[in-house]
């Protein structure tokens, strides 16, 4: 309403006070009237005060200075609490009086600082970016809690609770998976191009310039070119170096750098029952691992097709899986070492069919393929291990052994006392019972060496030291 408010704000008086009155009451209104009871809200009843009219006069109420009601502009309360002619004088009170605002100015604005301001468009895009996150991660989580403690599958729980891996499944460095991983990025397929079409087997890099071991079966009869598959698929070609048939060695050459190199181990250190891994490219599955034991020791191998050269070798025997296309491959030991090339497997399959692993494999001792692979490098050819004898059939006799047909005059065997007749009964301990014993062992040594050999002269026995040289070819 216009006029004076009564607050509890500013310019305030004290009742007792004699203030000049904002209006003077109306006419005929007294300036004092039946007093309210201080803070108790009381109002004057509607209608004129006592007093403030006589009968048959009627009562005027008091003119509003600030416009107002009805049409007289007079109001039906008094704005001036001073004036009240029905307050208390002793009670307090306070009384605003409003300022004068100058015509035609507008109050200037004052802004909250702490009020909000209007949201930008990247604060409108983040929330349903924020809360769709929020509602994914509660969900998954509820979710998975849920499938695991029973609520997917109708309460049943797959497996038994998480337990620590035995040890054979952490993959240890000296485990069958720890050998083969580190041996694997060394092993290649080998793929020879001839007339009869193309000779597929295995090799194993031997030196970081680029130097292959693998077969000579695997290359024979093609052009001398190659080409090499690594492990991780990538090919290039190759040329054949050297070839050594009768010890069914050849070394080929790829002219690439940052290749990895085997290991080689001490094939005469083996042991019957030693764990071993055969590597390789069986039936051109590539990177094929198969592990097995060594079998046997200095099994002699006399091998080779018809119309080529006759192989000999003391070979390593494993029951380690060997098939058509391991040819080449490494046999490694259980530390990862390269200890023979595979070479040979046995079949039971008649002439003419596919032979395929039953178990007895062939490999040619590592000490006997490095030297080979070194003579090939160094020379172009490989020296081959004699004896300076040729052997005629087994010897007569309960004590076995080989007969020695001929003699080589200043060769080894003569140098030894070794004569035409003489039956070896045994090499370093290894005993004769076929004439491919003697040069398959004599063929394992390297020239140079000294044997011992033991042979029987008519009814005495006898041993003997023979150094064994290369001979003349």
């Amino acid at each position: 309403m216009g006029g004076t408010d009564v607050t509890d704000g500013w310019d305030w008086r004290r009742g007792g006070e004699t203030p000049a009155p904002a209006r003077p009451p109306g006419a005929g209104v007294p300036s004092a009237g039946p007093p309210a009871r201080p803070g108790s809200g009381y109002l004057p009843p509607a209608g004129p005060p006592p007093g403030a009219s006589r009968p048959g006069v009627p009562y005027a109420a008091p003119a509003s200075t600030a416009g107002g009601y009805g049409a007289t502009g007079a109001s039906p309360w008094w704005s001036d609490a001073l004036g009240d002619p029905w307050r208390d004088p002793a009670a307090p009170a306070a009384v605003v009086v409003p300022g004068v605002v100058a015509a035609g100015a507008e109050p200037e604005p004052v802004v909250d600082p702490d009020a909000p301001g209007r949201p930008s468009l990247r604060h409108l895009l983040l929330i349903p970016v924020i809360t769709a996150l929020l509602a994914g991660t509660l969900g998954g989580a509820l979710g998975y809690a849920f499938a695991v403690r029973g609520g997917a599958g109708g309460g049943t729980v797959l497996g038994a609770e998480p337990v620590e891996p035995p040890a054979l499944a952490q993959r240890k460095p000296e485990s069958l998976a720890g050998v083969a991983g580190r041996v694997l990025p060394s092993v290649v397929t080998v793929r020879v191009s001839s007339l009869g079409g193309t000779s597929e087997g295995s090799g194993f890099i031997a030196s970081a310039d680029g130097h292959v071991i693998t077969n000579d079966h695997v290359v024979a009869g093609g052009s001398g070119k190659a080409s090499v598959v690594f492990n991780d698929g990538s090919t290039a070609p190759a040329t054949v170096i050297g070839q050594d048939p009768e010890s069914d060695i050849a070394v080929i050459k790829v002219n690439r750098t940052g290749l990895r190199p085997v290991e080689f181990g001490d094939s005469d250190g083996l042991a019957v029952g030693d764990p071993v891994l055969a590597i390789g490219s069986p039936l051109s599955l590539a990177n094929t691992v198969t592990a097995g034991i060594v079998s046997a020791l200095d099994r002699t191998m006399q091998a080779g097709e018809p119309g080529g050269p006759v192989r000999y070798y003391a070979a390593i025997q494993t029951d380690a899986a060997v098939n058509h296309g391991n040819s080449g491959g490494p046999l490694v030991d259980g530390a990862g070492r390269v200890v023979g090339v595979n070479s040979t497997i046995k079949s039971l399959v008649a002439e003419g069919q596919e032979a395929g692993n039953i178990g007895l494999a062939f490999a040619i001792p590592i000490n006997q393929a490095k030297r080979v692979t070194q003579d090939i490098i160094g020379t172009g050819k490989a020296r081959r291990t004699v004896i300076g004898a040729q052997v005629g059939g087994p010897g007569a006799g309960a004590g076995g052994g080989v007969r020695l047909a001929a003699v080589e005059p200043s060769g080894p065997a003569a140098d030894a006392g070794l004569k035409v007749g003489d039956v070896i009964t045994k090499l370093n301990g290894r005993p004769m019972t076929e004439p491919t014993d003697l040069i398959a062992l004599v063929r394992k040594f390297a020239p140079g060496s000294v044997v011992t050999v033991e042979f029987r002269r008519g009814a005495d026995r006898q041993n003997t030291s023979v150094t064994l040289a290369a001979d003349a070819k």
